[in-house]
């Protein structure tokens, strides 16, 4: 089975998405046969529908996202994610697995999201031989997420953790100093900063040269 990296959050829309791609794009250009997939979507599907182009279509968008609900809530207050059992999921992801030589896991919202029955996304990390990279926005309010985010990981035990701080368009005068402050208060936990890699980073048609740029960074997340 490939080794599996779970990318998770402080929130939603702090740049999971945005880094799974980049991640994605970065290892398959250095020759690493690597899969990507968001298992739990709720609302729209943009998400997983990018990183099934990024792979070329290698696995069916149904693979890349198992768990699709068409309302834009937690999947876990939903009725019919009573019938998803963590087990389940576990097993999709390790089928999965086998076919590469890294997956990348993309979740939903932070750890605390309710995903099925009797289950949060910090369970389904805690049942994957994984490493951990915590998605956090560079800007005012991080500190205090991002730390209760890896001290919650801490207490489940799962110690393989790496921090990124996403760039903000508008970089506010708190930005200069979290990744400083981050480091000393989680070491001996990594600290990494990804720069703001503009608005339309994320589009297909150029996150892969984005990637190649970024190519430095990228392999210290995933080295």
């Amino acid at each position: 089975m490939g080794k599996i990296i779970f990318i998770t959050g402080t929130d939603t829309g702090v740049g999971k998405t945005l880094l799974t791609g980049l991640l994605l794009c970065h290892l398959r250009q250095t020759g690493i046969h690597a899969l990507a997939v968001k298992p739990f979507c709720s609302g729209g599907r943009a998400d997983a529908e990018l990183l099934y182009q990024l792979q070329d279509g290698e696995i069916d968008l149904s693979e890349v996202n198992r768990f699709h609900f068409k309302r834009a809530v937690a999947p876990g207050v939903l009725a019919e994610s009573n019938k998803i059992a963590l087990g389940r999921v576990v097993e999709a992801l390790e089928k999965t697995a086998h076919k590469c030589e890294c997956l990348l896991v993309e979740g939903i919202g932070g750890l605390m999201v309710p995903l099925g029955k009797n289950f949060f996304v910090r369970d389904l990390i805690g049942r994957l031989e994984c490493e951990v990279l915590v998605v956090s926005r560079n800007q005012l309010g991080t500190l205090n997420h991002t730390i209760l985010t890896v001290q919650s990981l801490k207490q489940a035990g799962i110690l393989r953790q790496k921090v990124v701080l996403m760039g903000q368009q508008k970089r506010d005068f708190s930005a200069q100093f979290n990744e400083i402050f981050l480091r000393k208060a989680l070491a001996p936990i990594g600290v990494m900063a990804v720069r703001f890699l503009g608005a339309g980073a994320g589009d297909f048609g150029v996150i892969r040269g984005v990637a190649n740029k970024s190519k430095k960074v990228l392999a210290r997340l995933v080295g």
